[in-house]
């Protein structure tokens, strides 16, 4: 299929950046419990859409690659991951999503269709009146546990040095490349907007830099889930950012929101402004992190799919446009590993800014009265 062979070639292009591949498993045949869907006759059509949302969402397992023998079956190399689900009529279920076979059969009552599990009948059609509650170990689940377990390990590494060596001995190994990072978080982003109070903030600030940064390089390896392009991964940090902002706040700070030092006449409109702007802080910071990590893949993906709408139009099209469409992959592909250090960045600046803003209010007031 398009769709398929696409993919496999967004994982050929990615290959040469010598990322390695994670260990596949080659999907079994459906066991005799299993039941099969028909078989499709024709070879789908390209659909742009349906294949960037694939690259996108999430999944139920970690697909790298397929490829057909010299038979004409057509072979998955994927990891297949835990599906949990839960339904009245049955209870919980649990089994590994290998038995769906990538969506072509049905398993134990259930089907995979466009990514989602549903109740199926014997004849294998959707059960609409069954409701089917997913608590999946998907792919985004997966990978952000392994990027926290990096994390605790690669910081426990280098604070059991520093308790070995003690801080004035020269870093060696990971405490050396990590040192410059944590230095450079501390003075840029702790020091240059939290003032005085940003010790007691840098635990959580390093903790957010690091867990973005390691999640958006886990998202480049081919195969990988991109769980920072994932709504619901942002919306969590830019709600326990928003918590930590108005835990920062004080009195002062509600002050200039509900009785800001303006006009009367415009006070009522700005008293609107300044509280909407408590919540769109937090919003930006969802949204920024989301669009930016999303646009690359999109970017990536409709790059590679060009070489197929070419080469539905002639296979010489196809062909030629292929050099050129591999090298802008890699191309953006290295801004890429670029925005990933970018946006973790930004995120974590910007929420040391609004802490800042929470705080400090007070001490920019007084400042001012003194001017005048």
């Amino acid at each position: 299929m398009a769709s398929r062979s696409i993919k496999s070639l967004l994982v050929a292009g990615f290959s040469i950046l010598a990322l390695c591949f994670s260990q596949g498993v080659l999907a079994q045949q459906s066991e005799a419990e299993g039941v099969s869907k028909p078989a499709e006759s024709k070879e789908e059509a390209l659909d742009p859409g349906k294949l960037l949302m694939e690259h996108i969402l999430d999944a139920h397992e970690f697909h790298f690659i397929s490829y057909k023998s010299a038979d004409g079956q057509e072979h998955e190399i994927a990891i297949p991951l835990p599906v949990i689900v839960y339904t009245k009529e049955k209870g919980f279920s649990v089994f590994m999503s290998s038995r769906f076979e990538h969506g072509h059969t049905t398993y134990n009552g259930f089907g995979l269709f466009e990514g989602k599990i549903k109740a199926v009948d014997d004849a294998g059609k959707e059960l609409e009146d069954v409701k089917v509650y997913d608590l999946s170990m998907t792919r985004n689940v997966v990978q952000m546990i392994l990027a926290l377990a990096v994390l605790v390990w690669i910081m426990t590494s280098v604070a059991s040095k520093y308790k070995k060596n003690g801080a004035n001995s020269a870093p060696t190994g990971m405490q050396n490349a990590m040192e410059p990072v944590i230095t450079f978080i501390r003075d840029e982003v702790g020091k240059s907007n939290l003032g005085h109070k940003y010790e007691k903030y840098m635990p959580y600030l390093l903790t957010v830099f690091f867990f973005i940064l390691i999640n958006n390089l886990f998202g480049l390896i081919p195969g990988s889930a991109n769980v920072t392009g994932n709504i619901a991964f942002t919306a969590v940090l830019g709600v326990i950012s928003f918590v930590v902002i108005m835990f920062s706040t004080n009195g002062h700070f509600w002050g200039h929101i509900f009785n800001p030092p303006v006009p009367g006449f415009v006070k009522p409109i700005l008293v609107v402004v300044e509280f909407l702007s408590i919540f769109t802080k937090p919003f930006a910071l969802i949204i920024r992190l989301f669009a930016n990590m999303v646009a690359g893949h999109m970017i990536i993906t409709c790059l590679i799919m060009l070489i197929f709408i070419f080469g539905g139009m002639a296979a010489a099209a196809g062909y030629g446009f292929s050099p050129l469409s591999l090298a802008f992959t890699i191309f953006i592909y290295m801004i890429e590993v670029l925005v990933a250090f970018i946006q973790a960045f930004i995120f974590t600046n910007l929420t040391a800014v609004f802490i800042g803003q929470a705080f400090e209010g007070e001490h920019h007031d007084e400042h001012a009265h003194a001017t005048h």
